[in-house]
């Protein structure tokens, strides 16, 4: 009797993750440095709380308080922490979908506020230096790994992140532009 080839073709040709560097959980999951995102928020937040509040005064005339900052920013940071663990504990289609939305409002969208107001006021912005030193390129890891991951489509992947970003970027038009807010 002939030998028997013992080879499985599809098994043969599928590909290894760790022969690209990867461990076979990364595939799926975005890995550690997501769970540094509400460092990034809290480091964000302290260079933006000591000034913050006098420079959204001084352009919207119906200006928010100092306890609403803080629980703003309380809130977000709790919410941070939600979508992260659901992502760390159960990398699903879902979380993916978290997570680009979230990081989408609070980070990219944020960052891009940021910059349009040191911009059009020719001057620092509190948390400007943060969301370009820490939001930009953390938001940019963030949505490529989902990318990465294939647990979202790029097109689907764009709509949530629009989406995502889009209360932010309203709010951020309104402030620097129009002198109103959107909540």
């Amino acid at each position: 009797m002939p030998p028997r080839n013992r080879t499985i073709p599809a098994v043969a040709e599928s590909r290894d993750p760790r022969a690209e560097g990867c461990s076979p959980a990364s595939t799926s999951r975005l890995g550690r440095p997501i769970l540094l995102a509400p460092l990034v928020f809290v480091g964000h937040f302290l260079e933006e709380a000591p000034g913050f509040v006098a420079w959204f005064n001084a352009h919207v005339p119906q200006g928010i308080s100092h306890d609403l900052f803080w629980t703003v920013n309380v809130v977000a940071l709790a919410v941070t922490v939600v979508v992260v663990a659901m992502e760390w504990l159960g990398p699903s289609t879902f979380t993916a979908a978290a997570v680009v939305a979230w990081f989408s409002f609070l980070v990219g969208a944020n960052a891009l506020f940021h910059v349009v107001g040191a911009l059009s006021d020719g001057a620092y912005v509190p948390g400007l230096v943060t969301a370009v030193v820490l939001y930009v390129p953390f938001y940019t890891w963030v949505v490529s790994r989902v990318a990465r991951t294939r647990r979202l489509a790029p097109g689907p992947m764009a709509v949530i992140a629009t989406l995502g970003a889009l209360p932010m970027l309203v709010h951020g038009y309104l402030i620097v532009f129009r002198g109103s807010r959107l909540f």
